[in-house]
Order: structure tokens, then C-alpha cells, then sequence
């Protein structure tokens, strides 16, 4: 079978799409988490144990989750409303504090004192090499109070949006009682809505615009391998039939993307240069999307603008953002 590559979209096409991403608004819906590095420096090895021992230097705190997904379409330039659960917690606290400070709205964080915000806390040594993780989290599904107030917040905020984005990290809020009443809203005030799936709940998203799984969510679920384009191609087909979906991007990493747009398809290989680091690339992809479909690309459009976003991504240290220049450049 020949594969057909995605078409080129000439450099003023995106540079016209790029211009108009500072003039669009956003609703971000999913998991919001925070990021905490402990980095130190690692001389020795723990008598009490074969661990490393690590002399604590400093900390750092970043966005993660749905909250890094809106992070990344603040530094494009959009307008975001930020609609997720934290705990009545310290994590919270700092989650709205470094969300304010990005200019992202977080009056539509939901607080639950019944949960702890997802915190992510890494040990990390002064040259990048993760000694362990230890993970806060209340990973049970949100309530029928907090599913009815996440309804009203989206009624609320997204009729000013372009685009609805979910981003689900299997934490909690997205159920399917809460996705139904999304889409809903979604469909009654013609709004597309892409989602970051997660396969347990692949089921949810029926009647979206488009899916974005990674090649091993792909695989489990379709039950296949992917090893090849031809792979990606087929998974693809059967996860939009599947589904009930317009359209679903298959990321493949070095392998780059496979997208199937109501049944027309085709591939975009990885454009990266170098790859420093691969957190939070989907993140990129994903948001980079929202922007190119809500600025008025095509989902092929769409796709070119969001390959090219993933690689300068990953050519950074950490959960990375974008720029409207640095894209630019790239066309």
C-alpha cells in the first residue's frame, strides 16, 4: 500500500493561522495536577539501603496534567478557561498560585475538600536523572456534587470558547456522567471538542471532533501491535468507528503521526532535530491543535502545526511550552 504523507501548508497559511491564536479562547476541562522537583546533588550511596542518598539544593514547581495543557495555550498566546478539581490542600493553593502567575484563570477550579490535589513529587539529581517519584492523589471518580458544579462551570465558561479541549488523565473527573453532560453543552452551542483520551474511557468521547491517543493507547485499545504506518492506519479507522469520533491522531513519537479524518488519512513523520526531553510533548500536541482548529485550519492544518509544536517541544528540558515566534520559524 503507498502511504500517502499529509499535504504542506505553505508558510503564510501558517503564519496566518499562528496570528490568530492571541485572538482565541480555549476551555480546558480534565485532571489539573502540580509538578514538584526536590533537585539535589548525589555523592553516595545510603547505608541503610542500595539507594543514593540526595543533598537537597533546591526546588521547582510546574504545571501538569490539564493545568500544563492550558499552560502550554497561555504561552500560544490564547485566552483560557481552566475547569478541573483540586483538594482544600498546600498543592492547591500553589496550583492556583502558579496558574495566576502564567495568566490562566483558575476561579473555575472546583476545591473538594474530600480530595487531595494530584501532586507529582520527583527526586531529581543536578543532571537530570529522576532518583524516584512519589505521588499524591485521590484518583477515585468526583461525586454527582462536584460532576452538577463542573457542568455549571462549563455552561458558564466555555460559550465564549472556540473549542472545548479535555484533557484526561484517569483522575477522577472525567466520568462518564460528566462528559455526557460536556457534550451536551459542546453540541447544543456547536462547539468541537478534541480530547487527550485515556482507554479505560474511550468509550466517553463519543461524538467529538477528534481523539489524540499515543501508539500504545492505540494498541490496547484495538488489541493490536503497531509497528508500522499500515498498523497506524487500520488502529486509527477502527478507534474512530469504535468511538462514534470525526477524527483520530495516532502519535507514534520518533515514528511521527498518524490522522484519520473522516476516512481520509495520512502521515506525518517526526520533524524533531533533537530530543532532549519527551514530558509533556502531548500536552503541546494537543494544545496546539485546540488553537489551529479554533483559529480556522482544517484538521490537516491542524495536524502540521501541532507535528512542528511537538518538535521544538522536545528539544527542551522538562514539560516545555511554545511560542508563537518559535513556531513561526519552523515554516
Amino acid at each position: 500500500m503507498n502511504i500517502s504523507l499529509l499535504p504542506d501548508i505553505a508558510a503564510a497559511r501558517a503564519h496566518e493561522l499562528i496570528d490568530k491564536f492571541g485572538s482565541r479562547r480555549i476551555t480546558v476541562v480534565g485532571d489539573v495536577m502540580l509538578d514538584r522537583f526536590m533537585i539535589g546533588r548525589v555523592g553516595r550511596i545510603s547505608p541503610e539501603a542500595p539507594v543514593p542518598v540526595v543533598v537537597f539544593d533546591h526546588e521547582e514547581i510546574r504545571l501538569g496534567g490539564a493545568a500544563n495543557v492550558a499552560n502550554n495555550l497561555r504561552a500560544l498566546g490564547a485566552a483560557v478557561d481552566l475547569i478541573g478539581v483540586v483538594g482544600d490542600d498546600d498543592s492547591g493553593v500553589q496550583l492556583k498560585g502558579e496558574l495566576a502567575a502564567k495568566g490562566i484563570h483558575a476561579t473555575s477550579l472546583i476545591t473538594d475538600p474530600k480530595r487531595r490535589t494530584t501532586t507529582k513529587m520527583r527526586v531529581v539529581t543536578t543532571r537530570n536523572q529522576q532518583v524516584s517519584r512519589i505521588d499524591f492523589e485521590s484518583d477515585h471518580e468526583v461525586g454527582t456534587e462536584i460532576e452538577e458544579a463542573l457542568a455549571q462551570q462549563i455552561a458558564e465558561r466555555a460559550r465564549s470558547a472556540q473549542v472545548v479541549l479535555v484533557s484526561d488523565y484517569q483522575k477522577g473527573v472525567i466520568t462518564r456522567r460528566s462528559m455526557a453532560h460536556l457534550m451536551t453543552f459542546a453540541h447544543g452551542n456547536g462547539l468541537p471538542v478534541i480530547v487527550d483520551p485515556k482507554v479505560p474511557h474511550i468509550d466517553y468521547y463519543a461524538g467529538a471532533a477528534l481523539v489524540t491517543p499515543n501508539h500504545v493507547e492505540a494498541e490496547s485499545a484495538t488489541n493490536s501491535r503497531i509497528s508500522t504506518n499500515e498498523d497506524a492506519r487500520k488502529a486509527a479507522v477502527a478507534l474512530r468507528q469504535r468511538i462514534g469520533v470525526d477524527s483520530v491522531l495516532i502519535t507514534r513519537g520518533e515514528h511521527g503521526m498518524w490522522l484519520d479524518h473522516a476516512g481520509t488519512d495520512g502521515y506525518l513523520p517526526a520533524s524533531a532535530r533533537e530530543v532532549a526531553d519527551v514530558t509533556g510533548a502531548g500536552d503541546t500536541v494537543i494544545a496546539t491543535l485546540a488553537l489551529a482548529i479554533a483559529a480556522g485550519g482544517t484538521m490537516f492544518e491542524a495536524a502540521r502545526l501541532a507535528n512542528e509544536a511537538a518538535s521544538i517541544v522536545v528539544g527542551k528540558f522538562g514539560a516545555a511550552t511554545v511560542s508563537p515566534e518559535e513556531l513561526k520559524a519552523r515554516f
